[in-house]
């Protein structure tokens, strides 16, 4: 004992836990971060549970699955049991009411073949499965363009976003975040083939394919403007046009197949007016824009401010978007996680009314988590992970601890 040499710390490994970590499978590892954060979420959601009262939407003490089937999920289930009604329900006015024509069926119809008789367990597993699915896309999407640390904290911030609980609730957004990415995915791979298959499921998903075939005609441009430095044969233009057009030609289906069932040809559009008319009497036919405009006046008036406070505020929103497309971080994702960005985001000023559903319509803006992620600050990543579960306990209180309140809608 005279050297000492039993007190002094014994020498570090040869491999450190960081090293076992590296030497996963990506796959492992995405699942690894993708069951935290699900853990995480089911915690928040029984606090919720234990927080809710005979006031909240929800009753006293409600189970997970409550959940699973809450909100939106109630429409997919009805469109899994019961279709679409051949006669839209109207309301007191006479205007077409809320009613399931606004739910598209593919993720309504998987659960429920899913579930085997179960359609809450059928949405579960859809979901979950779905969400992991997206993570390891979204990891090989923004992979094209980063190193693999900022990649996998970009899967992170995913995983573990303020409206996660999507990943483990009755909604589409999963299943439509798995297709989406694997589109862009092969629009920056450039295979084009597959997307033939994946633009149709993606429509009838849920809205937002209209985007995409805004961002196949942009991304042709692009290359078009290119082809000195990077050739676009005949072949790759022929599929980009053909591409665009479908996307196009089924972003515009359901409207016509809504109106061939009910005999109205404007019984889509005037479903998804039925949920604006409870905010004004303004929305009496769609009008694209109209409902960021209508909506920035409502706002500031339910917050005590005068309506033209809305005004500019929103003028410095839009403006504040398109700053964002410089940024350095967001414009080394790539010029296809760019263009969607803009794409939708174009889609979204166009055709929503803002409201608290609107941080859950964001979702598809996910593969820019990776601008968030580019700096290789571990204080910053850190720190931006403990924001997004902090929004995310916050949020799933709101929504499914209470839901009593217009701006508790999920």
């Amino acid at each position: 004992m005279a050297d000492g040499s039993l007190t002094r710390p014994a020498p570090a490994p040869s491999g450190s836990r960081g090293d076992a970590w590296r030497r996963l499978p990506v796959a492992a590892r995405i699942a690894a971060i993708y069951l935290a954060a699900r853990l995480v979420t089911t915690g928040f959601l029984l606090l919720a549970a234990r927080a809710s009262t005979a006031e909240s939407r929800f009753g006293e003490s409600p189970s997970l699955g409550d959940f699973v089937l809450g909100w939106d999920a109630q429409w997919y289930w009805s469109v899994a049991v019961f279709g679409y009604p051949a006669v839209p329900p109207t309301s007191d006015s006479g205007d077409i009411a809320e009613n399931a024509w606004a739910f598209m069926p593919v993720y309504a119809h998987v659960a429920n073949a899913v579930g085997l008789g179960s359609w809450g367990a059928g949405a579960l597993a859809v979901s979950l499965a779905s969400g992991y699915l997206a993570c390891l896309v979204l990891y090989r999407l923004l992979r094209l363009r980063q190193d693999e640390s900022a990649s996998l904290w970009a899967v992170a911030f995913f995983a573990s976003a303020p409206v996660a609980a999507m990943f483990q609730v009755g909604y589409a957004e999963s299943l439509f975040l798995l297709l989406l990415f694997c589109a862009l995915l092969c629009v920056a791979l450039r295979r084009w083939w597959w997307l033939y298959g994946v633009i149709p499921v993606l429509a009838f998903t849920r809205p937002g394919v209209l985007a995409l075939a805004l961002m196949l005609g942009l991304y042709g441009i692009w290359r078009w403007r290119r082809r000195a430095v990077d050739p676009l044969p005949g072949a790759e233009i022929a599929h980009i046009v053909a591409l665009g057009a479908l996307a196009t030609a089924v972003g515009f289906a359901w409207q016509l197949i809504a109106g061939a069932v009910t005999g109205n040809p404007q019984a889509y559009l005037e479903t998804e007016l039925a949920w604006r008319r409870a905010w004004s009497d303004a929305f009496g036919v769609f009008v694209p824009f109209e409902g960021w405009v209508e909506a920035a006046g409502i706002w500031f008036r339910l917050w005590g401010m005068p309506a033209w406070m809305g005004y500019a505020a929103l003028v410095l929103l839009v403006a504040a978007v398109v700053g964002m497309f410089f940024a350095p971080p967001v414009r080394r994702l790539g010029i296809e996680v760019r263009l969607w960005a803009a794409s939708y985001l174009l889609y979204l000023f166009a055709v929503f009314f803002p409201q608290s559903s609107t941080f859950r319509l964001l979702l598809p803006l996910s593969p820019l988590w990776g601008a968030v992620a580019a700096p290789r600050s571990r204080a910053l990543r850190v720190s931006v992970l403990a924001l997004c579960l902090l929004g995310q306990a916050v949020w799933i209180a709101a929504m499914y601890g209470s839901g009593n309140r217009f701006w508790q809608i999920p």
